[in-house]
């Protein structure tokens, strides 16, 4: 069995990539190492996967059809988690057509390739941000709010063409909607990350709103352990939340931070911002049962592992 992981050098991706190794199962890892942050911490992403005789990298974009077509040709590929995607909620607020030009167009390049070659099953990464800024929480599939940001916008547009291909051609999809994933070798730009090295450094960190927001953050391995539990279930199309159903305010999170570093955060209160939502909640209830998903990390224990990977990197 062969796995094609789009964005497979990315955060979440590098995390499925090492799982599945460990599994035996053969990778194809395509990633076009963009400049969104710097490429180098893609590479050394992947490193450990690198050495794996199952594991193949291929530096290339998936809005280049011939090149995804050559791939399979190339290999026997029989199932597909599609995580590639320009990332980052206030980016795409700047760069709408490069988001959706990436997530959309891409997207649809893998379904048609996908379609074409019988694959057997296909997981899409989506994203909480579809729900906008819905105050009925805790969030549940079958409710969408309205997105409040271009990157919500491809995400959910890219969900409705799953199931477009679901119901025209019969492919088993399952869509996954990630809550907030933190963790080792998270993007530099996110707020883990970003706090994590504020506080460490004793710069200036910037918090937008009171602090009373909340985020469900949800730790990068349980997060993959579910893609790979929705990569073995056929079910026609299907929808999951993928959080940890235990949302915490900022300021909390910073404390928490502030505790495993050992320093205090030197913080600067700002408006929120343009694209932000309030609350995230995930209700996991359909993903606990059909997916047997069961988030095992807390993130007092999380943001511990983090920090530790993060004086050790």
């Amino acid at each position: 069995m062969t796995i094609l992981v789009t964005g497979g050098a990315g955060f979440i991706g590098s995390h499925v990539c090492e799982k599945l190794l460990k599994k035996r199962k053969k990778v194809i890892c395509i990633d076009n190492f963009n400049d969104y942050y710097s490429p180098s911490v893609k590479e050394n992403n992947v490193k450990n996967c690198l050495k794996s005789e199952y594991f193949e990298l291929v530096y290339g974009d998936i809005r280049k059809k011939d090149l995804l077509s050559d791939l399979f040709n190339r290999f026997d590929i029989n199932k597909i988690v599609h995580l590639a995607a320009m990332a980052g909620v206030r980016n795409s607020i700047l760069k709408p057509k490069l988001y959706c030009d990436v997530n959309i167009n891409g997207t649809l390049n893998l379904l048609e390739l996908a379609k074409k070659n019988n694959i057997g099953n296909f997981v899409f990464g989506s994203s909480s941000s579809v729900y906008g800024d819905s105050r009925e929480i805790p969030f549940t599939e079958n409710k969408i709010g309205k997105p409040i940001s271009p990157y919500a916008a491809t995400k959910l547009t890219g969900e409705i063409y799953c199931r477009m291909y679901n119901e025209l051609y019969g492919l088993n999809i399952n869509a996954l909607r990630f809550f907030t994933v933190y963790g080792p070798r998270g993007r530099p730009d996110m707020a883990t990350y970003k706090f994590t090295r504020m506080i460490d450094k004793g710069e200036e960190l910037t918090m937008f709103g009171d602090g009373t927001s909340k985020r469900d953050y949800t730790y990068v391995s349980d997060i993959a352990d579910g893609i790979i539990s929705a990569l073995n279930k056929k079910l026609g199309f299907e929808v999951f939340n993928l959080g940890n159903s235990d949302p915490i305010q900022l300021k909390e999170f910073i404390s928490i931070i502030e505790k495993n570093v050992g320093k205090k955060a030197n913080i600067k209160q700002l408006p929120m911002q343009t694209g932000d939502v309030f609350i995230t909640c995930a209700d996991i209830s359909k993903a606990k049962k059909i997916l047997g998903y069961e988030p095992k990390t807390s993130i007092r224990q999380g943001i511990k592992k983090f920090v530790e990977w993060y004086k050790c990197r």
